[in-house]
């Protein structure tokens, strides 16, 4: 993924809520590509709970971000992904972290299992 000119921040690098929202837009474009997710129509969704990055170097606009993920914990209602994002071609990681979604049904907001074919989705890319 692309970074954009108004990634950067003051002191001429990626700001770090980018990079959460690198790790959000990884996580739903695969459930997307899946055909899982339909971002208007779902009626089960995964709400985000927490995440946390741990930064090792600088990103920054004209940067490409390569993204590795996998599922870490699957639970009954719940999703762990642990995200790496990769500057340019780089071999090491210039952040980690881990992204956690709760499914809920959308009209309630309230927790549900994880539907099969997510689950299925899901399994495929687990640790």
């Amino acid at each position: 993924m692309p970074t954009r000119w108004g990634d950067n921040d003051s002191y001429g690098h990626m700001n770090n809520v980018v990079y959460y929202a690198f790790f959000d837009s990884a996580v739903n474009r695969h459930l997307i590509a899946n055909g899982v997710l339909d971002v208007v129509k779902s009626e089960i969704v995964g709400l985000v709970i927490e995440t946390q990055c741990t930064f090792f170097s600088s990103i920054g606009f004209p940067d490409d971000v390569h993204v590795g993920m996998k599922v870490a914990q699957l639970g009954r209602s719940s999703v762990r992904y642990e995200i790496a994002l990769f500057r340019n071609k780089e071999d090491q990681a210039s952040a980690v972290g881990q992204f956690i979604h709760v499914y809920v049904d959308r009209a309630t907001s309230r927790p549900v299992p994880i539907p099969d074919e997510v689950r299925a989705v899901l399994q495929a890319i687990a640790a």
